[in-house]
């Protein structure tokens, strides 16, 4: 009897290397994501966690090794519609005047290109305003709303293109609990519809039940590799000290949106 094939994957960096001035930050990192899958990445500060994922969408490029998206070298992947992106705690529109579907709508635009948003554009954008539980405040200024809030905004604006992956960068840091509870419904629904997911995370938290694999990375090595740590336990997870489902929620962190 064949055996069952494995997923294709979505995100695979390759012997990752990549520097920070003359500090290295990888140091030969191997990470797959398979289409499907919901991965946390896991470990200290400084462990090459924010490195690592925005050298998949090539904010920060590599000193080594190799990056694909769908199987595509990320020298020659155009298809930015597939990726939804939520970096690390911004503020939705950096002081700039914006309403909530303004930001939001930006989102699109990796679909809608040069032409004109249709009658699906904008329907994407109201579903993606729903799913965050902001639709009663959509003409807002994003000026006027809370740091959970304004995570909310950011998801948004990453579900709107309907990314078939989506890769969000701590989304949980210093989000009210409210909005955490909100945000990991948004993400249960996304990974009921099959998205595949990549989440840069300091603990587990509320998002513990919908993750399949966790990486640990120290140093710039991955140093884990496999069932989430409620499943394994701590103490199997070399090297990282941060991983409770407790933790307390990092600072608020606030800047231009990125």
């Amino acid at each position: 009897m064949p055996e069952p094939s494995t997923p294709e994957p979505v995100i695979s960096l390759r012997g990752a290397t990549a520097t920070l001035g003359a500090r290295p930050v990888l140091r030969g990192v191997d990470l797959t994501v398979h289409r499907g899958e919901v991965v946390a990445l896991l470990g200290a500060n400084g462990s090459g966690k924010s490195t690592a994922v925005r050298s998949v969408i090539g904010q920060v490029p590599l000193t080594g090794g190799t990056v694909e998206l769908f199987g595509t070298p990320l020298r020659r992947f155009r298809q930015w519609a597939r990726v939804g992106y939520v970096p690390q705690r911004t503020t939705a529109a950096g002081g700039v005047p914006a309403t909530i579907r303004e930001v939001v709508a930006s989102g699109r635009l990796s679909r809608t290109k040069l032409r004109l948003p249709g009658r699906a554009d904008r329907a994407a954008v109201d579903r993606a305003i729903e799913l965050v539980g902001l639709t009663d405040r959509a003409k807002d200024s994003v000026n006027a709303l809370s740091g959970g809030q304004h995570q909310r905004v950011l998801i948004a604006r990453a579900l709107a293109s309907e990314p078939e992956v989506l890769i969000m960068d701590e989304p949980m840091a210093g989000v009210d609990l409210a909005s955490q509870e909100i945000l990991a419904t948004t993400l249960r629904e996304q990974v009921a519809g099959g998205a595949t997911v990549l989440l840069v995370l300091h603990e587990l938290g509320a998002l513990e039940p919908l993750i399949d694999r966790a990486i640990v990375l120290r140093d710039g090595c991955v140093m884990y590799d496999g069932p989430p740590p409620e499943a394994v336990g701590q103490h199997a997870l070399p090297g990282h000290d941060h991983v409770h489902p407790h933790a307390a929620s990092e600072p608020v962190r606030t800047g231009l949106l990125s």
